[in-house]
């Protein structure tokens, strides 16, 4: 679980800021339910080219790093770092990011430091009676390990052989031995961040995560048909029913009589495993069902299937789901369902989280009379005249005593990140100019 998430000098965020998920107000357990020491969900909203997709692609980069790093590097390359480039001073200053976890009720802080050519410094801590102990912490080449880190002299040969470029973290992961994760006397703090960070998932385009999802993230077909049948007749879309099956052209190469022995068969059933069943769905017609392909369904259609199965991915693992535009394509009803999903603790046992981004207004508003987000869930990203974006909360704001209407304020600008247009600037930049043009030809 993400407690908060502070980074600095990365694309259009110059300044260090802070993403906070501590409730403020109480998260809305029921009585006698433990409260929850982060919030489920956190929207962000602010104008075009604010800085609201840097804000989730910072966390993005991060889990990036701490995944894949000991993979990426190439010697004498470097690292492929964003930072504010608007300013030359402050992009060839480092770049920083830290998370604060909740990992098996202990909290973690884990971090690094970067600039375009290595990892400057990195770290880990946890807290596992309340008191701050050091697994490892790292300033360049050097590193010293805290007395609960176990296992030193294995620890101390993996460090030895992470590349300057790569963190340690993600190089740990590939080659250290973790012990058995039940046993409650001897915790893994290296092993539960990197796994914290490894099953975070990220989505922006349209029909992000579809093919992954069907292909990696469900080994059990027939669930995930249930889920996606289960979805689109939810959301009232046309569909009665989804066929999952291998894709013809794989049955072909399997079954075809010229394949030259067994080798020409390992490579077809090879080929084969790296593509995504075929999926069709029936429609109701005036007569009887038509079955059409993926293609064939609509852009909004598509939009739900990818963020429904991943977001069903999410919640039975626990994971934090990071969305760009959650309501693109979709209506403002199903975002909200969806949202809803990652609030409710039926739906959402294992505490997963949505962090997203939006333009959508109505999110800010209600839905059957209920909160579509708290305020506590709602943050804002505004960019000054020097470029620089900033992340704020609505808890900045007092609500108004005699009832706040969210959606209508941020509208009007009481809390800023709309865009500031110019009405007249807008009309000119757009209008005809057929008549130059025709005076011209004459």
């Amino acid at each position: 679980m993400l407690l908060s998430f502070r980074f600095a000098n990365h694309r259009s965020f110059r300044d260090e800021q802070q993403l906070n998920l501590t409730p403020v107000y109480g998260d809305g357990t029921e009585a006698g339910e433990p409260a929850s020491q982060a919030v489920q969900v956190i929207g962000v909203f602010g104008a075009n080219a604010s800085g609201k997709s840097n804000c989730l692609g910072a966390l993005a980069f991060m889990r990036q790093m701490a995944v894949q790093s000991d993979r990426a590097v190439e010697p004498g390359v470097g690292l492929s770092r964003e930072p504010f480039r608007l300013d030359p001073a402050v992009a060839a200053q480092p770049s920083q990011f830290v998370v604060d976890l909740l990992l098996g009720g202990v909290r973690h802080t884990y971090g690094f430091t970067i600039d375009d050519e290595r990892v400057l410094e990195e770290w880990l801590y946890h807290y596992p009676v309340g008191r701050k102990r050091r697994v490892f912490e790292r300033d360049g080449d050097d590193f010293s390990w805290g007395e609960e880190s176990g296992r030193h002299n294995d620890l101390e040969q993996i460090a030895g052989i992470t590349a300057p470029a790569a963190l340690f973290l993600s190089t740990v992961a590939r080659f250290g031995h973790s012990r058995p994760a039940s046993d409650p006397a001897n915790p893994q703090p290296l092993h539960d961040t990197y796994r914290w960070f490894y099953l975070t998932g990220q989505g922006t385009g349209t029909e992000f995560g579809l093919s992954a999802a069907v292909h990696t993230g469900w080994t059990d077909i027939e669930e995930m048909r249930r889920v996606i049948v289960d979805l689109l007749q939810a959301a009232d879309v046309g569909i009665i029913d989804v066929l999952i099956r291998p894709d013809p052209s794989d049955r072909e190469a399997l079954s075809d009589p010229n394949a030259q022995g067994m080798l020409s068969r390992l490579r077809a059933a090879g080929a084969a495993a790296l593509r995504p069943p075929r999926i069709q769905f029936a429609h109701q017609g005036p007569h009887r069902a038509a079955l059409l392909d993926l293609h064939d369904q609509s852009t909004g259609t598509r939009r739900l299937l990818a963020l429904g199965l991943h977001a069903a991915e999410m919640l039975r693992t626990g994971a934090t789901m990071l969305v760009d535009e959650i309501d693109a394509s979709l209506h403002p009803i199903l975002t909200a369902k969806l949202i809803s999903l990652f609030r409710s603790p039926k739906a959402n046992p294992l505490g997963s989280q949505l962090i997203f981004t939006s333009h959508d207004a109505a999110l800010l508003g209600t839905l059957d009379t209920e909160e579509i987000l708290r305020r506590d869930e709602i943050w804002f990203v505004e960019k000054d005249d020097g470029g620089a974006s900033s992340l704020y909360p609505l808890t900045d704001f007092k609500p108004r005593k005699e009832g706040e209407n969210r959606q209508r304020r941020y509208l009007n600008g009481n809390y800023g990140a709309v865009p500031d247009l110019s009405t007249h600037l807008f009309e000119q930049a757009l209008a005809t100019r057929g008549g130059s043009d025709d005076a011209a030809a004459e």
